[in-house]
């Protein structure tokens, strides 16, 4: 099968220099290898969307000179995937319904090596009438894949992942079955994206593994991190990339990625930058961490 990556935003903003940071390894990645480069349209999670910014989003990915090769797939347009495979996964009794309530979850949950992981408290419930989310079973088993980045990654399913939420209690559909399905669908043979999105890899895998789906290679790159400490993210108010600023935002996304762009493209336009970085891209330069310090210019890896 030929190359194909994609990159993922959700409408909740417009993106910012994390989200360039991502968006360009994949694209390179994609064309270096001769590949395809898809977008998908997160936006199952209808009251985080923000009106007009998926319109924005590819405004700004343009501006950048990076242009997708299939029309851009929307979540909320295939919820009839999602949902046969929501069915799937019940007929075979791998869910149950979960009733606890975030008080609960922060009561109780216990501390896994990517984050929180669900006590299990519901574990022996039935789908039952009242209303809740539902959990996929992870089984005692290990999961493993070797990361094209950071190496061999494993971890025990039931103690290191947990039960996780395949459907919320208001009916959204949850996150990481609509992703495995996604990656499917579309034919993704390689995903590179943040190291903050390594426990979802597992569970995506795992739900991959249970509903016999081909599973994609990944890449997990570091996250791009303030001076303090805090992802570069919407929710901690990045600030959105500009189109005057392209050439200079490409540039400096580069060097992060370890490419080391010549001085000769400072004046350069975002086609020639983009050109010279396909030429030139070796995913083998990018920083082995898990986050990067990032203030107007990248600086040294802190992590």
């Amino acid at each position: 099968m030929s190359y194909r990556g994609r990159f993922a935003p959700t409408p909740s903003g417009p993106l910012h220099m994390g989200s360039l940071f991502t968006a360009l390894a994949s694209y390179l990645q994609a064309r270096a290898r001769g590949g395809q480069w898809l977008i998908r349209i997160d936006d199952l999670d209808i009251p985080r969307n923000v009106p007009g910014a998926d319109t924005a989003i590819l405004k700004q990915l343009e501006s950048h000179g990076l242009q997708w090769d299939e029309a851009p797939r929307y979540q909320s347009q295939y919820i009839q995937q999602y949902q046969h495979a929501l069915n799937v996964l019940t007929e075979r009794k791998l869910l149950y319904g979960c009733t606890c309530t975030r008080a609960e979850l922060a009561a109780t949950t216990l501390a896994g090596p990517d984050g929180p992981v669900y006590a299990g408290t519901c574990r022996d419930k039935s789908v039952g009438a009242e209303k809740h989310s539902l959990r996929v079973r992870a089984d005692d088993s290990s999961l493993s894949f070797v990361d094209l980045l950071l190496g061999e990654q494993t971890r025990q399913l039931h103690n290191e992942i947990g039960d996780f939420v395949v459907q919320r209690s208001d009916g959204i559909l949850g996150y990481q079955l609509a992703c495995a399905v996604d990656e499917f669908e579309q034919g993704i043979t390689e995903v590179i994206r943040g190291a903050d999105l390594l426990d979802s890899t597992f569970r995506q895998l795992y739900l991959q593994q249970l509903l016999g789906l081909k599973p994609a290679q990944y890449g997990h790159l570091p996250v791009l991190v303030q001076n303090d400490g805090k992802k570069l993210s919407k929710q901690n108010h990045a600030a959105p990339i500009d189109a005057k600023d392209a050439p200079s935002n490409l540039l400096q996304c580069l060097t992060a990625l370890g490419q080391n762009p010549p001085t000769s493209l400072f004046s350069a336009t975002p086609a020639d930058i983009l050109n010279w970085a396909t030429q030139q891209w070796d995913i083998a330069h990018i920083p082995k961490k898990t986050a990067l310090q990032w203030s107007n210019s990248p600086a040294s890896g802190i992590l």
